[in-house]
């Protein structure tokens, strides 16, 4: 009887295992087809994200072609005055410039901001003692201690040893960890100034507004230049009182300029030394050599181009350099703003 049962069992358990391994089976092609389809769609994914992301480049390159023809059209009518009344400041989009994409743009004179390689002279080892001050106003002006401006110094001059007092020496660097070496040369990027010990991403975002890195010597634009860039000269706050006041003077500005260089200059001279915003020494007012700190022209501007293509944002930024005779070209193209 015991020998007859299981012979019935028998069936049953092929049965089950027949089962098992159907299941196993079907969950392993399920598996499969879903890896399968995941990559395919990646795949297709990537390649619409490359698609687009050559659209966005090729309109950019077409957005720094036409921002170079208004810029060269201004230095033609306008040759010795930039100012933010021409057309060239004025933002352009969203516009339509093929299904399914647009595209927004401006321009900025980095002219108008402070030229963090200022601080060191044309040797890369003479400390340029008036810029240096300036930079420890806007500083100031800001909320962020001076002495940055003191570190910032030994950051890029040539010397190994600090160039200004209590300044960390380059040998500090390698020290950190990890261990980096100073440039000790004239930057391409303000956001170089996060490379100083403990200076962070909450303080870089107060001052970054405000900074550029340009070749050194080249004169801020009175015309373009912020409030506070203007009083970080001035050694006292003056044009970054009232702001408001502040754009609806150079809204009204007869000349398109305010302040003019004559301004500047005259803001300068009646400099009172009692009223420092916290870096000037021994509350002695600046040097007034407008002539060789400021300008009302400029040749360095950044083109701001926001492209959306099927959904997708790219932002680019373009520095655009005008040559002595008007002609632009683009010198550099990111994808972030410092």
């Amino acid at each position: 009887m015991s020998r007859r049962s299981g012979l019935e069992r028998s069936p049953r358990r092929e049965r089950g295992v027949a089962l098992l391994v159907a299941i196993l089976l079907v969950a392993l092609a399920t598996v499969i087809a879903a890896s399968l389809a995941y990559h395919n769609a990646m795949t297709a994914r990537r390649t619409i994200g490359a698609f687009d992301y050559d659209q966005a480049l090729l309109v950019t390159e077409g957005t720094e072609a036409f921002a170079a023809y208004g810029l060269q059209q201004t230095f033609r009518a306008q040759p010795s005055l930039i100012d933010p009344q021409q057309p060239w400041a004025q933002p352009i989009g969203p516009i339509s410039v093929s299904p399914g994409v647009t595209l927004e743009a401006s321009l900025e004179d980095l002219q108008g901001r402070f030229n963090l390689n200022s601080v060191v002279g044309s040797d890369g080892s003479t400390v340029n003692t008036q810029q240096l001050q300036a930079f420890r106003e806007l500083l100031t002006l800001v909320g962020l201690r001076p002495q940055w401006a003191d570190d910032w110094v030994n950051w890029i001059d040539k010397s190994p040893t600090p160039a200004v007092a209590d300044a960390p020496a380059a040998s500090a660097y390698l020290e950190m960890d990890p261990p980096y070496h100073t440039p000790n040369l004239p930057v391409t990027s303000a956001s170089e100034l996060l490379a100083l010990p403990n200076f962070g991403r909450a303080r870089f975002e107060r001052i970054a507004p405000y900074v550029t890195a340009l070749p050194v010597g080249t004169a801020l634009n009175t015309c373009t230049a912020s409030p506070q860039v203007l009083d970080a000269y001035l050694g006292h706050v003056q044009f970054s009182a009232d702001p408001r006041q502040f754009a609806r003077d150079r809204a009204s500005a007869s000349g398109g300029c305010f302040p003019t260089l004559s301004e500047m200059e005259t803001a300068m001279q009646n400099t009172l030394p009692s009223t420092p915003t916290g870096g000037n020494p021994n509350g002695t007012p600046p040097q007034s050599n407008a002539q060789q700190l400021f300008a009302e022209k400029s040749q360095w501007f950044r083109l701001t181009s926001v492209v959306r293509a099927d959904g997708t944002e790219f932002v680019f930024y373009s520095v655009l350099y005008a040559d002595s005779d008007g002609t632009v070209r683009t010198v550099l193209r990111s994808d972030t703003p410092n």
